[in-house]
């Protein structure tokens, strides 16, 4: 499925992968987010972090009644405030696109499916 956006030079078709690479990237700015999740089942309890190529498998876009909604699996690093983190992806997915693409996001639902320690190195 495709997002259509008329301007004065024609049509522009934007597919839900792109959204979904877009809104990863974005998020991955966040301070205390450490990674993307698989949108799959848990494999014994802990959830799979996506490599960078494989961030979009986290996300999933729907296109209902003219209304955008993204649905995002994160993991957090530990000893960062949840609620934060997950407001922040919020806030910066919905700029994100609203600048890079010009499209209105109605909601962005983040999923926690983890938590990591991160090492600092």
């Amino acid at each position: 499925m495709t997002l259509d956006v008329s301007t004065n030079y024609g049509q522009i078709e934007v597919s839900n992968d792109v959204i979904a690479t877009i809104s990863g990237v974005a998020a991955m700015d966040c301070y205390g987010l450490v990674g993307m999740a698989s949108r799959k089942q848990l494999k014994d309890g802990i959830a799979e972090l996506l490599g960078r190529e494989n961030w979009s498998k986290g996300i999933e876009v729907k296109n209902e009644n003219d209304e955008m909604e993204i649905d995002m699996h994160i993991i957090v690093g530990y000893g960062t405030k949840i609620s934060e983190v997950a407001h922040n992806v919020q806030s910066k997915v919905k700029y994100t696109l609203g600048q890079m693409v010009g499209i209105t996001v109605n909601r962005v639902n983040i999923y926690v499916q983890g938590v990591r320690l991160v090492s600092e190195e």
